[in-house]
């Protein structure tokens, strides 16, 4: 089963080449997929016949005890044979249908990931799996729903589809995670076992209203109908797909799999009753206001499924073995009729009903396959429509409480379906001929006339011989009765009350047809409600929530990084302190303190009055110096806690800040302007309660008792398993390489980032006289120091593993390196110098990090990232080095990146270029862009 998913999606992504292939036979060409898929489903009608499932399982989530597993039982084999058989026919059609459309490849490949998606959704044993596939046909409606992506009406239809069916399955993923907790366990196979155990736990009633909020969303009962008929705005196949066979009856089949857990209780009954009932009669009515053949397919089918709700609400034999029975009808008839209507439009321009008469004549077989799927939706003998309305309103009958509500609904929604059929087939195909103006009629091509009839010939064969599907019928009955049931099908189960309700039926529903255009305009005076109905509530929630959405980015965007960051902090401050103070009801004890020693808490005030001194500072040379003293005693104050790693990481990063901080000040000749004092009253109660939040957060974790197990296990394990002494690098580039990875990707996705940014800037205002060239002994000096530094970043590199250093460490030693020789020779110097673009370090140092963790997946079937070591004359070498070796590469790139592209910005001398002064020959003028610093002077190179 997984390797028939798996086999679906590779056909799928194969399905664009193979329409480029094929040409006008892409439709039979693809359909190979899905024809195969049944054939193979169809071998296992024996196993589900002798009620023996298959079911397969791998781990998925071992930690939580999650399996990827499937089940193969005579339900889910009923709903994979619809699935795949008459996604054969739809494919088929399909391809003649949108032939020459320039994304029918497109089309095809979300088709068969729809396909799959569904697949899955019968398949899976485990809810969550379950879960996951049910999203994944949410995600594929959409985008088949907004196929005609340039129609407004197609993407809002997408959009309602896509959200009132997630919104559904927000509400069933919080009752499967209910039901799993009432039942002990997530697979369905376990569960069937335990429904006595989940109906009297405390959880049932929230997990059954939860889970029935997603099945009703899918499956489009009142309130979530409205989306259905909207959905129409998708092309015809994908109506005919949605309506017979797949996503619509995605909330029945959970309905008829959890009707041994959940079924059977009176919120059961009545709540399934009552929401179907209701479906049932507003969409037979809303199939007479409407004169566009989907539309009325569209509501007509909302009637379909609030019968099948109500035939498994009230979950005894009877009314199980008639739900499935009507399943196969509707799906049969349902999908001929769609296609039929499909093919009206092709050969008329038109889908109107007023607009097209007599039409069996210059489409034949079209008419043929109307006729027939058309009787048997009416539910007229010797189809087998009638025997699934017969077996319906036998189910219907005797229902304690509901013995005369449930078949008087039935018979006045049957009636109505009965006009609809009239409406669909007597209006088009029969009387005078009338077409459009301009269009004479045609035939479809064979591709698309012999699906619909196929299935209208299969209804008819079924309703002469139901006797046939009663194999097929009978295992998928006892699946959802929880025992076997007996079966007989029979097209004339005798004169009894069942018979006298389809004679009814079908006098009211040729008086309905009659009556149709007066019943039409009366019913045109229902559009006054709907205002105000489900439809109109989705519409006012929608505008709601871009209306908030709006106010909140007109709140938060804003051109000011100050705004943006006190928002952030303040939010931070509120959740984060607030919580604190709520949790703890007092201020955390300080008596931690105690420890500190007088010369680390003189380092810590030291560091304090630096950072105040920085704030308050109005001249650079005062703000700059007082950065450093806050940066390096804080690396001081590293020292002192045993952490040389962080040291040298905080003095290298120290170093580079203040030359892009010596760099803006040489472009801007100035500090940033300080904001008026009006707003600065806002800035201090923000940074004092960011850094109490922060101050309360360490002491409250501090005084938590210390769980020493993670750090026990790094130390233990440190040198003879990851083969170093140094506890911090071997979990960086070995224990937990996967975070590095993550963070590293991060680094060069921020390089690049920040390099478009800065493509785009230009200096406005005028420029600064060039700065002096350097002096001699700072060139002579910076070569020296660049061979030194290099070598010295390449020693941190390897000694990392087992002493202080790094990847990280390395490449910071060896861009700072760099930095000096860009200030003594400039960029041009420099770029000669690397004989290359930083970023190819980026990309070099990824693979590098990646490919060291492969080797243990190709090498040894290890997990990625797995260290993998040899001996080398007394020396353990390994691939966390060479993982080190890529985070090296990338943080050189990193940091050399965004110094090049800072200093190519403050190069550009607009105003020495319009004195038209020559700019030195390692100039380049940066064009100019909308991002500009106005007012700021320009400056020479770094």
């Amino acid at each position: 089963m997984a390797l028939a998913l798996l086999l679906t999606l590779l056909w799928a992504s194969a399905a664009p080449l193979l329409v480029r292939v094929a040409g006008r036979q892409a439709g039979w060409a693809l359909a190979l997929g899905p024809v195969g898929l049944f054939v193979w489903f169809l071998a296992y009608l024996p196993e589900a016949t002798a009620g023996t499932g298959l079911r397969e399982a791998v781990s998925w989530v071992p930690t939580l005890d999650v399996e990827l597993s499937f089940l193969l039982d005579g339900l889910s084999l009923l709903f994979a044979l619809l699935i795949t058989g008459l996604g054969t026919l739809i494919v088929v059609y399909a391809g003649r249908y949108l032939d020459g459309h320039r994304d029918l490849g497109r089309f095809f490949a979300i088709l068969f990931a729809f396909l799959a998606s569904m697949l899955g959704v019968v398949l899976a044993d485990n809810l969550l799996l379950l879960f996951v596939f049910w999203e994944g046909t949410s995600l594929c409606s959409y985008l088949l729903v907004g196929f005609k992506h340039e129609s407004e009406t197609a993407r809002k239809a997408a959009l309602q589809a896509l959200l009132v069916t997630g919104g559904g399955g927000l509400a069933l993923l919080t009752g499967v995670l209910l039901l799993g907790a009432a039942g002990g366990s997530f697979e369905l196979s376990t569960l069937l076992t335990r429904g006595a155990d989940v109906q009297a736990h405390p959880l049932y009633l929230p997990a059954f209203v939860l889970i029935a909020i997603g099945a009703f969303a899918k499956s489009a009962q009142v309130p979530f109908h409205f989306w259905l008929p909207n959905a129409m705005a998708a092309p015809t196949p994908v109506s005919a797909y949605l309506h017979s066979a797949t996503m619509v009856k995605a909330g029945v089949y959970l309905l008829a799999r959890l009707d041994p857990v959940l079924g059977g209780t009176g919120a059961w009954i009545w709540t399934l009753a009552v929401v179907g009932g209701a479906t049932m009669l507003v969409g037979a009515i809303g199939a007479l206001r409407h004169t566009d053949l989907k539309k009325v397919l569209a509501y007509s089918t909302l009637t379909a499924l609030g019968t099948l709700v109500v035939l498994l609400g009230l979950s005894y034999d009877a009314s199980i073995k008639a739900a499935i029975v009507f399943l196969l009808v509707h799906a049969l008839y349902k999908s001929g009729l769609f296609l039929v209507a499909g093919s009206v439009e092709h050969g008329t321009g038109t889908r109107d009903l007023l607009q097209v008469s007599g039409l069996r004549s210059v489409l034949p077989w079209t008419a043929l396959a109307a006729v027939l799927a058309g009787l048997s939706m009416a539910g007229l003998p010797p189809l087998f429509g009638f025997v699934g309305k017969e077996l319906a309103y036998k189910a219907k009958l005797g229902v304690e409480n509901l013995d005369w509500l449930l078949p008087t609904i039935a018979v006045t929604a049957n009636a109505l379906t009965v006009v609809a059929a009239g409406m669909l087939v007597l209006r088009p195909f029969f009387g005078s001929r009338r077409t459009p103006e301009g269009r004479n009629g045609h035939e479809v091509p064979l591709a698309m006339w012999i699906g619909p009839l196929l299935v209208g010939a299969a209804g008819l064969l079924f309703g002469i011989a139901p006797g046939l599907m009663a194999e097929l019928v009978a295992p998928a009955v006892a699946v959802v009765a929880g025992e076997p049931v007996e079966i007989q099908l029979a097209l004339w189960y005798g004169v009894n009350t069942a018979f006298y309700l389809s004679i009814a039926t079908m006098v009211l529903g040729v008086g309905g047809y009659l009556l149709w255009p007066r019943i039409r305009a009366r019913l045109t005076t229902l559009d006054r409600l709907t205002v105000a109905g489900p439809a109109r509530g989705y519409a006012l929630v929608l505008e709601g929530a871009f209306a908030l959405g709006g106010r909140l980015r007109r709140f938060v965007e804003v051109s000011s990084v100050r705004r943006y960051l006190g928002i952030l902090f303040g939010v931070i401050v509120a959740l984060v302190g607030g919580t604190l103070v709520l949790r703890t009801g007092t201020f955390v004890s300080l008596s931690g303190l105690s420890e500190v020693l007088p010369h680390e808490a003189g380092l810590a005030l030291l560091i304090a009055a630096a950072a105040l001194a920085a704030a308050w500072a109005r001249a650079p040379l005062v703000a700059l110096p007082s950065l450093g003293v806050a940066g390096l005693g804080l690396a001081l104050l590293y020292v002192l806690l045993s952490a040389p790693d962080l040291a040298m990481t905080q003095v290298l990063v120290e170093i580079l800040l203040v030359v892009i901080a010596l760099a803006v000040l040489a472009a801007t000749g100035r500090m940033p302007q300080r904001e008026p004092r009006k707003r600065r009253r806002y800035a201090v109660p923000l940074a004092l309660g960011v850094g109490g939040t922060v101050t309360l957060l360490l002491l409250a974790v501090l005084q938590q008792p210390f769980d020493g197990r993670v750090s026990d296990f790094f130390l233990t394990q440190s040198v003879p398993q990851g083969f170093g002494r140094n506890v911090v690098n071997v979990i960086l580039v070995d224990f937990r390489a996967l975070d590095t990875l993550g963070e590293i990707t991060v680094l060069a996705i921020a390089a690049l980032g920040a390099l478009v940014l800065l493509r785009g800037l230009r200096v406005a205002g005028p420029s600064l006289p060039p700065i002096a060239v350097p002096s001699i002994v700072l060139r002579t000096g910076a070569r020296l120091l660049l061979a030194l530094l290099i070598l010295a970043s390449l020693f941190m590199l390897w000694r990392g593993h087992n002493e202080p250093g790094g990847g990280f460490i390395g490449g910071l030693f060896a861009a700072s390196a760099v930095v000096l020789y860009l200030l003594a020779h400039r960029r041009a110097a420099t770029e000669r110098l690397l004989r290359g673009s930083p970023r190819t370090a980026l990309g070099v140092g990824l693979a590098i990090a990646v490919a060291s963790g492969l080797v243990g997946v190709f090498t040894a079937n290890l997990p990625f990232l797995t260290g993998q070591w040899i001996s080398f004359g007394g020396i353990k070498l390994g691939t966390p080095l060479l993982f080190d070796i890529g985070v090296f590469s990338v943080v050189v790139g990193f940091t050399l990146t965004i110094i090049l592209a800072l200093d190519r910005v403050l190069d550009a001398r607009p105003a020495e270029e319009e004195r038209g002064s020559d700019p030195p020959t390692d100039r380049r003028s940066v064009p100019p862009s909308p991002h500009k610093i106005e007012g700021a002077p320009s400056s020479s190179s770094l």
